[in-house]
């Protein structure tokens, strides 16, 4: 349905739209505001004042209004046009209050469908709702009074220009007047029947469309009671089976109960065992302070077993050394040896051949030879070179690299940190105290380790 713009006076008080709601007629509450002398029908070009009965059953707020609905319409956002209502002066008293509005003649319908006021709150809900009516011109069924006093007049009419004509005829005049004023009287009651009879419509009317009402309610109130017939069936099921499981949980309570019971003389036991476990536990932790000792002198007999076996291996390698040394001694003493013998022998051969040869002795006595290095022996030293080669090979020997684990030698122009890197790739170093074993002994440095880990 489109709807009308908005009356200026509406407009004034605010420019939103009124508040709606998508609720069903059958969820509204159409008693609470009565609607009162609404006509059956009103004119096109007229405004039209609405009179309505605020009942103490509902307390009137800001943004009620009243709005126009066409007959047959579903929530309260299909209105027509409205206008804000007025609030009265006492809004909270427990009498009924009379209250109208003016709506103007521009934003009225202008088909010939029935519309009905209705009157909404601020939350969108319908709080009463007026008889249908319609915008439309008077019939001849409206004005059917008015055309039977045009013919009462042209009898009146008659009857003078009867009395006129005819003078002679006046009894007959009397009683054609008798006549006429107990058609008078006739029309009256006619009038007063038709009056009573317009108004007998219109209570039927109204009392079809409250019965037509009364219906739906009277159906909305049937489905209500079979819905509420088949929720109270669903809730005595719901308390069948609530009870059943209520049956079946005491059972599991008491069943649960036993257990604890149970439960209760296991823990007690447990509790014992706890007792006993505990002073075990205390025994097992002397044990392990006295094992921890016992492992601390172990380690450092280990330590010093090691230290041992490396002062071992070291002296032997002295010793290896030594050996070596000592035979290429007793090698240069031997050749050592053997030079002496010929040294004598030489010397001998020299002391004969003096004497024969005195012109070599004068000759060696008047240029005498520059004596030659290494002594003042005719053909040298030779203890002298032999001395040389000892004392070379013994700087040579000092300078040699041995490796300590692997008895690697290395050359002397070897650079320290590569001999360093080769002698620790022999060794394992413990995390926690930096102390080193050889590879080796790799069950001796997992028991430091284990004894680490008991500390």
């Amino acid at each position: 349905m489109q709807k009308t713009a908005r009356p200026a006076s509406m407009m004034d008080e605010t420019s939103d739209e009124p508040p709606t709601s998508a609720v069903l007629l059958d969820n509204c509450h159409f008693s609470q505001v009565i609607f009162n002398n609404v006509e059956k029908f009103y004119v096109p070009g007229g405004d039209v004042i609405c009179y309505y009965t605020l009942t103490h059953n509902i307390v009137p707020r800001g943004k009620d209004w009243v709005g126009i609905f066409r007959v047959g319409w579903k929530t309260t956002r299909e209105y027509y046009t409205f206008m804000w209502a007025p609030l009265p002066s006492d809004v909270h008293g427990d009498t009924a209050v009379q209250q109208q509005i003016q709506f103007k003649a521009y934003y009225l319908p202008k088909d010939d469908e029935y519309y009905q006021f209705c009157y909404i709150d601020q939350d969108g809900m319908v709080r009463g709702a007026s008889v249908p009516f319609q915008f439309r011109a008077e019939t001849e069924d409206d004005i059917l009074v008015v055309t039977t006093q045009g013919e009462v007049e042209e009898i009146e009419l008659q009857n003078k220009n009867l009395l006129k004509e005819n003078e002679e005829l006046q009894a007959t005049c009397a009683s054609l007047q008798k006549q006429n004023t107990e058609l008078q009287e006739e029309l009256k009651k006619t009038q007063k029947l038709q009056n009573g009879l317009e108004s007998l419509r219109s209570s039927t009317e109204k009392l079809e469309l409250e019965l037509n009402s009364l219906k739906k309610e009277n159906k909305h109130l049937k489905e209500l009671d079979e819905c509420r017939e088949a929720e109270l069936h669903q809730f005595k099921e719901q308390i069948q089976n609530v009870t059943s499981e209520k049956v079946n949980l005491e059972t599991r309570l008491k069943t649960a109960l036993d257990h604890m019971d149970q439960l209760q003389s296991q823990v007690l036991n447990y509790e014992k065992d706890m007792d006993n476990l505990v002073r075990m536990d205390h025994d097992k932790t002397e044990q392990l302070e006295s094992l921890k000792e016992e492992n601390r002198q172990l380690r450092m007999t280990v330590t010093q077993q090691q230290q041992n076996r490396d002062l071992m291996k070291e002296l032997e390698e002295q010793r290896r050394l030594f050996q070596m040394l000592q035979a290429k001694k007793n090698e240069s003493d031997e050749e050592k040896q053997k030079l002496r013998e010929e040294n004598d022998t030489l010397l001998r051969h020299l002391s004969q051949t003096r004497d024969v040869s005195s012109f070599s002795a004068a000759s060696q006595a008047q240029a005498p030879v520059s004596a030659p290095e290494g002594g003042c022996l005719v053909f040298g030293n030779p203890y002298y070179a032999a001395e040389a080669n000892l004392e070379s090979k013994a700087a040579r020997t000092d300078s040699i690299r041995k490796c300590p684990m692997c008895d690697d030698i290395f050359p002397e122009d070897i650079e320290a940190s590569d001999y360093e890197a080769h002698v620790h790739s022999h060794l394992l170093e413990c995390p926690l105290c930096n102390e080193t074993f050889e590879k080796s002994n790799q069950q001796v440095f997992d028991d430091h380790i284990f004894c680490h880990d008991l500390e």
